[in-house]
């Protein structure tokens, strides 16, 4: 090949490798997006300032609920956020009509509380101890063994004695949407302060995996410890159904949840801005009774009681249930808001008592201290099965007690009636050292005892036989006449300053069927007052 054509080739394919990478980049140019993706503006939410991250998962972590949680998240704005914790506050607080919101205040005095006293190697607020505090308050008893040691179990732990690791166990009366007399246990298996919620009696046991150590009396007698350690036996005999593996974790399960913020759809049926109720209203009965607490407070005791009848049951884990909600707000004459009260009243059944139980009441009652006046309470109650509700609105006075004049607390004719015990303490239908039921209908069937209540204030005292100077007398009468009179004898009388307390049980044996009036004269020997009380029942087949 000649030297010009060689220059020739060499030329022309330098052009057709310009040409191919020209088409090469020109392809690549087609395909390259015509925006840089990196300069778009991103679409992300803003991030919560660090305040509001705090109020969400530190303040309020343990009572928030997820419906709340979910609605604080999607604000778009601090004025939102400032808004939705206002009302937050706003939905706990018991008395809306004071300055103070008496929820958080308490509250946050519980959080001080639990990282004084329950800090470990983390802070108290984050502890099982420090969490059930902050959320459900102060127990009502406390068994403290700080140091462990020899324990003798109880025969519902199955008897016997171990030694154990330091230990609390709380007791809690009540608490919404968990149960009554809740025994919760705290075990520190380590020995540094940290307790941990014991899903078991058993975590508290430091002989526990010692071969032959810490027996219950089953175990002595030849059972296998393995079986109590497996939880397949060993003692489970003993077991109250609290202790039941599931009861306890359902107890745990529900210490994890929030508190429930009440029935703010009742609230606002009292208050008027629901116009009508259901076409099949819930019926029941409204009492208010009043005893004197000091020179210018009343205890006033409303009393709420619905048939059984009137409530659907719903199987629940093979029991019938039927449940209430109730709510009743208080107003003074001037309008300004004097308490609320909402609980909850439950009645259960097998399938083979339903019958039974459908033919008993169900029963509530709320004590609040008041000052003398007149008021009007609003009270709803509502089947949460069927949503029917009833409503009734109803005026009372608040009466006076002069602290010279010889007086009494109103007069009640109860179901039961009995002398308080511990358990009793803090519980409803207790006035003063006695529970008093009362029973709203008047009816009893024959046979069973008509208890009788009354407290007589500022009763003089005779200083020769040092018993007070009242004469008391029992008056009952049927169709009107007198059948039985009788007085008091003052052997079973309760002295407490110038407070005495009449409780007494009729018997209705022998008595013929029909309608009854109770009259209770209290005399005042010293300066000659009479007071009358007067009561009626009816004595059913």
């Amino acid at each position: 090949m000649s030297k010009a054509s060689l220059i020739r080739n060499l030329a022309l394919g330098a052009l057709v490798l310009s040409f191919g990478t020209v088409t090469a980049f020109a392809q690549k140019d087609k395909d390259k997006p015509s925006q840089d993706p990196t300069t778009n503006v991103r679409k992300v939410k803003p991030e919560l300032k660090e305040a509001y991250k705090k109020w969400r998962n530190t303040d309020v972590a343990y009572i928030i609920t997820k419906e709340e949680k979910r609605a604080f998240d999607a604000l778009a704005t601090d004025e939102e956020r400032e808004n939705f914790i206002e009302n937050f506050w706003r939905r706990r607080d018991p008395n809306p009509d004071t300055e103070e919101n008496e929820y958080r205040e308490e509250y946050y005095e519980r959080i001080a509380y639990a990282n004084e006293h329950y800090t470990s190697g983390i802070p108290g607020w984050k502890t099982d101890r420090g969490r059930t505090y902050i959320a459900w308050g102060k127990p009502d008893s406390v068994e403290s063994h700080p140091s462990g040691g020899s324990y003798d179990r109880p025969s519902y732990e199955g008897g016997g004695s171990t030694t154990t690791y330091p230990f609390e166990i709380w007791f809690y009366r009540h608490l919404d949407g968990i149960g009554d007399g809740l025994e919760i246990e705290f075990v520190d298996p380590t020995g540094t302060g940290e307790y941990r919620i014991a899903r078991n009696a058993n975590e508290k046991d430091a002989l526990l995996m010692v071969p032959g150590a810490g027996l219950t009396t089953a175990e002595q007698l030849g059972m296998d410890k393995g079986d109590r350690i497996s939880g397949s036996g060993g003692g489970q005999n003993f077991q109250r159904e609290q202790d039941s593996p599931f009861r306890r974790m359902e107890i745990i399960t529900g210490l994890q949840r929030p508190p429930a913020v009440k029935f703010s759809d009742l609230q606002g049926i009292a208050g008027g801005d629901s116009g009508v109720l259901d076409n099949n209203p819930l019926g029941f009965e409204l009492r208010v009774d009043f005893f004197r607490q000091s020179d210018d407070r009343v205890i006033a005791t409303f009393t709420v009681q619905t048939d059984n009848r009137d409530l659907t049951f719903k199987d629940e884990g093979g029991l019938e249930t039927a449940r209430m909600n109730i709510f009743g707000r208080i107003t003074a004459v001037s309008g300004k808001r004097s308490g609320i009260f909402e609980d909850s009243v439950v009645a259960n059944a097998t399938k083979a008592e339903l019958l039974e139980v459908k033919d008993r009441k169900s029963i509530y009652q709320k004590a609040i201290a008041l000052t003398p006046g007149t008021y009007k309470v609003d009270v709803v109650v509502r089947d949460v099965v069927t949503g029917n509700k009833g409503i009734v609105n109803q005026g009372f006075t608040v009466p006076r007690y002069d602290e010279k004049k010889l007086s009494t607390s109103t007069l009640i004719l109860a179901s039961k009636l009995r002398s308080t015990n511990e358990r009793d303490i803090g519980g409803m239908f207790v006035i003063g050292n006695s529970k008093v039921i009362p029973n709203l209908a008047g009816n009893y069937k024959q046979g069973q005892e008509v208890g009788v209540y009354l407290q007589v204030y500022n009763a003089g005292v005779d200083q020769t036989t040092l018993r007070p100077a009242v004469d008391v007398e029992y008056i009952l009468s049927k169709g009107g006449k007198e059948v039985l009179r009788q007085s008091e004898d003052w052997s079973g009388l309760s002295d407490s300053g110038q407070r005495l307390t009449l409780a007494r049980l009729l018997p209705t044996d022998t008595m013929p069927l029909g309608d009854y009036e109770i009259k209770i004269v209290t005399k005042d020997r010293v300066g000659g007052q009479v007071i009358e009380n007067k009561g009626r029942f009816t004595i059913t087949q």
